[in-house]
């Protein structure tokens, strides 16, 4: 069994055949399904999605800091009330993003460090969405005094020196499509990280995996990455299955 632990099946990208591509995964040994919110508009495709595969299908909340802008305090009262009234797998994804646009910077730090304070209050797990940022990220959990701080720092990326970072953080490791990329370095950085710090994700409909890079993901393709983790620490695949996938159930307490 494998657990995509980071997947946007509500997206309308995947509109025209959500059901099939839903089946393809489950056919592929991907029983699990964990759906990071990324604004309000979201929200009910998430709660529909949930109602619709409730044995598989598990949910986040939070506010995505490419979409923090002006109307930050409405989105942050959104998240609030739906973390009040509903249950939830982890709080995500949340973090910084200052790839695209640094115009929000302050206010992204702002959100990602009022999220945390929610997820340590509902005693939720954090995935983090990092880009460009692992200076600024690392300085807000810096500020975290709470041995109950725990999560994933989704679709890693960094070096060596940032995976023993977010680590000693109590953070697992997402590793993505992006592991099979020729040019990535990130399985240098992977062979040196060992199986319990590192759950399997797709990012779907994004990110997709050798040999379908460039074109839409889908959770199926897990088994791509999870094939890449086995070769790089020379396991088997169905250990990579067995380890991650504990790996993730305990997080997340499925």
């Amino acid at each position: 069994m494998l657990i995509d632990t980071h997947t946007h099946l509500y997206v309308s990208e995947f509109d025209a055949d959500r059901p099939d591509m839903i089946k393809r995964a489950l056919d592929a040994g991907v029983e699990q399904f964990v759906l990071p919110a990324i604004d309000s508009q979201t929200t009910a495709v998430m709660h529909s999605l949930k109602h619709d595969y409730p044995n598989n299908i598990h949910l986040m909340m939070g506010l995505h800091p490419t979409h923090v802008g002006d109307n930050l305090e409405e989105e942050l009262a959104h998240v609030q009330q739906q973390l009040a009234t509903h249950s939830f797998v982890a709080v995500g994804e949340i973090g910084m993003d200052l790839y695209w646009d640094k115009t929000y910077q302050k206010e992204q730090q702002e959100a990602f460090t009022k999220q945390i304070a929610w997820a340590l209050a509902y005693d939720l797990p954090i995935v983090i969405h990092c880009r460009d940022a692992f200076d600024e990220i690392f300085e807000v959990l810096e500020g975290v005094e709470d041995a109950r701080l725990r999560g994933i720092f989704h679709c890693f990326t960094g070096d060596a020196k940032q995976a023993q970072r977010a680590i000693e953080f109590n953070m697992l490791l997402g590793i993505g499509g992006v592991v099979t990329f020729k040019n990535s370095g990130l399985a240098q950085t992977l062979a040196n990280i060992t199986m319990e710090h590192i759950v399997l994700e797709t990012d779907a409909p994004y990110l997709a995996p050798t040999p379908f890079r460039g074109k839409r993901n889908e959770s199926s393709y897990i088994t791509y990455v999870a094939e890449k983790v086995a070769l790089i620490h020379n396991i088997s695949l169905a250990q990579v299955a067995k380890q991650t996938t504990e790996n993730a159930k305990n997080l997340f307490g499925l």
